[in-house]
């Protein structure tokens, strides 16, 4: 077992089986649960790590497959390794680059050692097993890097599923065996199974056979609607080990997280704050806004009235909308500024009410907000 991390539970919610816990890394301690920002190429779309730092984040992800690919991993080990190349003191997740790897479709071809792919970009041919997954991740040197897993698209037959969670299984194994960096580098296995509840109990059974410091959910919202969302993370959760951190990999809207931690997941990641920020959506205790929308060319308040982030103590929704009719590109940072926060801020939330044991009222009342806003925006789509 690797000593590079520990977890801690401080709480448990009684109700629901949320957590508030404690994960100590070799570079910090992160209070979970946890939303981490996505920096893809070792940096956030259109933010600086300054203000993410100012957004209160504890922690933040880079991809292993993007970093290998650009800059390369040995590059980053000369720099003295994805902290100081970055500038991010604070600790950092890599993922694998599996999923990466396998949603260029007609760009890769499987072998039981790995995957042979072509750039997404300069189309040069490159390979990647779990063993080599090992080695970029050991030259990046996060605080937590992902096993090499086999991620299946979803509507997937069973037996697509059953194959790759079955290789997911095997590359595990291979992973933990050229894992060189398990005294300060905490290797966490990955579940997978698709929509499937009887797979996705059997790779629970079998991945959590490597006594590992954590371990994840993978292959959720890759193609699948919302309730089989909610039904496999509800199933999956409680099966993995009450001990060790828990983290769904690649959902994050203000529901995604607050459903899944009142499953008992305990970390968080995606994109959709910055992505959805470029685009001029906002999230709010409210709902989902479009800063694009007419209606905002003379509404001068912030976002959200009780947000201290950056954008909403400084400027105004008619100052945004401007932004984006005039397509300059601080509308995106201001709105990736303020959406960021909105995660972290409440992930901290449910800590908080976890802590005070009011996570079922906090929890009812985001289910009410997000039934209207559900119907708000089915409201505005017929319309």
């Amino acid at each position: 077992m690797s000593n590079a991390v520990q977890f801690q539970v401080e709480a448990v919610c009684p109700w629901s089986g949320a957590r508030a816990g404690r994960l100590t890394t070799p570079h910090g301690v992160v209070e979970t649960p946890v939303f981490m920002p996505v920096g893809t190429n070792g940096a956030l779309k259109a933010v600086t790590f300054d203000q993410v730092r100012n957004c209160d984040a504890q922690i933040v992800l880079s991809n292993s497959y993007h970093l290998y690919l650009r800059p390369g991993h040995e590059l980053i080990k000369e720099a003295g390794g994805i902290h100081r190349f970055i500038g991010w003191e604070k600790p950092i997740l890599t993922d694998s680059g599996g999923f990466q790897v396998f949603s260029l479709d007609m760009l890769r071809r499987i072998t039981e050692e790995g995957v042979f792919f072509k750039d997404h970009r300069g189309g040069r041919e490159h390979f990647i097993g779990p063993a080599k997954s090992m080695v970029i991740q050991n030259a990046i040197g996060a605080d937590i890097i992902m096993a090499f897993d086999d991620c299946v698209k979803n509507p997937a037959t069973y037996d697509e599923a059953l194959a790759s969670m079955e290789r997911t299984h095997r590359w595990l194994q291979t992973c933990v065996e050229h894992h060189s960096r398990a005294d300060d580098q905490a290797l966490f296995g990955i579940v997978q199974g698709s929509m499937y509840e009887d797979l996705r109990e059997r790779s629970v059974a079998e991945v959590t056979t490597h006594d590992l410091p954590g371990f994840a959910i993978g292959g959720v919202a890759v193609g699948e609607d919302r309730s089989t969302i909610e039904r496999i993370v509800f199933f999956t959760t409680p099966l993995l080990p009450a001990s060790k951190p828990r983290y769904l990999m690649g959902v994050g809207t203000p529901w995604d997280i607050s459903y899944a931690i009142r499953c008992g997941v305990d970390m968080f990641d995606c994109v959709s704050p910055t992505r959805l920020a470029r685009h001029g959506a906002a999230f709010t205790r409210q709902g989902r806004i479009s800063l694009r929308t007419s209606k905002y060319g003379k509404d001068f308040t912030p976002l959200e009235d009780d947000c201290d982030c950056f954008t909403c103590k400084m400027h105004t929704k008619a100052y945004l909308h401007h932004l984006f009719k005039q397509k300059e590109q601080a509308g995106g940072t201001l709105l990736s500024i303020h959406n960021i926060h909105h995660l972290i801020r409440q992930a901290v939330e449910c800590r908080e009410a976890i802590l005070s044991g009011t996570f079922k009222q906090y929890f009812e009342e985001q289910c009410a907000l997000h039934e209207s806003d559900q119907l708000a925006r089915t409201a505005a789509q017929q319309s």
